[in-house]
């Protein structure tokens, strides 16, 4: 898929680094121009020069994602630049890890305010623009097993992931008449931001240095490099991946993966309504067998 986004345009939050950096590349190298957003100029610029020096096109956008100001500036630099705008990632996001007692308003704020709300307002920005261009586009969201399984240490964290795939479902359905669609990607990647999770510090490290991932971590759990994770962006953006809306779909290391959306797995009825004597006998005999586990698999 070398040229399958020949003549796009794409935004990409919190692209200066990370997973969002190695999105840019991939679809800077299959063709697409790119809007480069990050909070620190420097690194915003650097990033863009190295896809121009690659024979790409890129342009700048320096903001903190979360508010609406944010958001427009971004589709302003697109449109701008290269006149046009066809896809957005939102990817932008920080960590305040914590565990519950110990998490701050102000950390839980921050997060929520990249990840859930920069999410809001760079999608509802894209929705408007691709409304009144009546050209179709996409949306490709960020979420995280985080938020679809829970994570120690990860209140806000996990509520805003798991916000950002509810989003990607009601959009889904939102922009299908605008021919948008929209998907979540569920990343697992060894970056700066996971290397806080307990016996991933070191891989993290190692990684970095170009020291070969271990195969249990690759193959099994998914864990690889971020530019592991930018095929599926590229591929979601392409005329094949179009076809494809309301998804959360996994990614990382050799795994690729569809997650299930929630749904009842169990259901009684009680003629005239519940008690909690009921409810128990219910769940002994009938719901209990049904439990759903929770957590990440963090084994190293």
């Amino acid at each position: 898929m070398t040229s399958a986004l020949t003549g796009q345009v794409h935004i990409v939050t919190g692209s200066g680094r990370g997973i969002g950096l190695a999105i840019a590349h991939a679809m800077a190298e299959a063709g697409a121009a790119v809007v480069i957003n990050d909070v620190d100029a420097d690194v915003a610029e650097a990033a863009a020069d190295r896809i121009r020096a690659a024979g790409g096109r890129a342009a700048v956008a320096v903001a903190a994602i979360g508010e609406t100001e944010a958001a427009d500036h971004c589709i302003r630099v697109a449109l701008d630049q290269f006149g046009r705008m066809d896809g957005l990632v939102a990817n932008a996001g920080v960590l305040r890890d914590a565990i519950l007692w110990k998490v701050t308003d102000d950390d839980f704020d921050s997060v929520l305010r990249t990840h859930l709300r920069g999410a809001f307002t760079c999608g509802r920005a894209a929705a408007r623009y691709f409304r009144e261009a009546e050209q179709g586009g996409t949306v490709t969201l960020v979420s995280s097993v985080a938020g679809q399984r829970g994570n120690v240490g990860q209140t806000a964290y996990s509520a805003a992931k798991a916000g950002v795939a509810a989003l990607a479902r009601t959009w889904s359905m939102e922009l299908s008449r605008a021919g948008v669609s929209v998907n979540a990607i569920v990343p697992t990647a060894l970056t700066r931001m996971v290397a806080t999770i307990p016996g991933l510090g070191e891989v993290v490290e190692a990684a970095e240095r170009g020291e070969p991932i271990p195969h249990r971590l690759r193959h099994e759990l998914g864990l690889g490099t971020p530019q592991d994770v930018a095929p599926l962006a590229v591929f979601l953006a392409s005329e094949a991946g179009r076809q494809i809306t309301g998804q959360c779909i996994g990614i990382g290391g050799d795994r690729l993966s569809l997650w299930s959306h929630p749904q009842e797995i169990a259901l009684c009825h009680q003629e005239g309504g519940w008690n909690a004597d009921s409810i128990a006998e219910a769940w002994a005999h009938t719901m209990s067998m049904h439990r759903q586990k929770v957590g990440i698999d963090q084994k190293t």
